[in-house]
């Protein structure tokens, strides 16, 4: 049984900048083939997670804003299933880290994704959650919270454009939708895998290369824009 490559609604997969980390994910989970019954059910349950992926609200900067304006009426993000935020992490799935961390910040950002049930995810948003940004050379930011938590989705920018955000979004939506769903997530930690800060589905997928935005393409920008002038 093949996997087939994730698709989102009303974007056709070739309107995707693909990821090469996403394409080796789909090549393993093809080679020897998949079981009919798994596989179908793993189908299943990954479409209704990558729509309805919780985010824990967690903005430390100016990145927030731009995060604030995606689930505001003009961009909207309810309609991808994005619309729920918790406050708790034993409730969320996904932290969407926009804005700087600091060294005094990392060990609060570290517990909360600890806190978190499997499979989490972790998005990085913007150049301070990713590098450091114009904080880089300073002595008290953390330069990219990579070296805290596992990230699966980068969204470069100071700050990123809210389209940017929704594509980044979407871009985790497809990694969710061609993940093998049955076994691994319980997957007990050794004391080296803990030392390394992983999470048990990080451990079980082999820590896979993260996704990057690099572009958003302009006809997704123009049905954003199409979308909003028809309201």
């Amino acid at each position: 049984m093949e996997i087939r490559k994730p698709k989102i609604k009303s974007i056709p997969y070739e309107e995707f900048n693909d990821n090469e980390g996403l394409e080796k994910l789909i090549d393993e989970l093809n080679e020897g083939g998949v079981k009919v019954i798994t596989g179908n059910l793993d189908r299943l349950i990954n479409w209704g997670r990558a729509n309805s992926l919780w985010s824990l609200t967690f903005a430390t900067s100016c990145c927030g804003i731009e995060f604030m304006s995606v689930g505001c009426a003009r961009y909207d993000f309810a309609r991808f299933g994005f619309e729920v935020t918790r406050n708790s992490p034993r409730q969320a799935d996904l932290i969407m880290c926009a804005g700087t961390i600091t060294h005094k910040m990392a060990p609060v950002f570290k517990r909360l994704y600890d806190e978190m049930a499997e499979p989490k995810y972790v998005i990085a948003v913007g150049g301070c959650a990713i590098s450091g940004g114009p904080f880089k050379s300073s002595y008290h930011v953390v330069k990219g919270i990579e070296e805290i938590v596992p990230v699966d989705v980068y969204i470069p920018g100071c700050p990123p454009r809210p389209e940017a955000i929704m594509y980044g979004m979407m871009q985790l939506q497809r990694k969710v939708k061609v993940e093998k769903f049955f076994g691994g997530a319980n997957h007990k930690q050794t004391a080296e895998e803990r030392e390394l800060g992983l999470s048990n589905n990080a451990i079980a997928s082999g820590w896979r290369s993260p996704m990057v935005v690099t572009d958003v393409p302009a006809d997704f920008v123009e049905q954003l824009k199409n979308e909003e002038d028809a309201k």
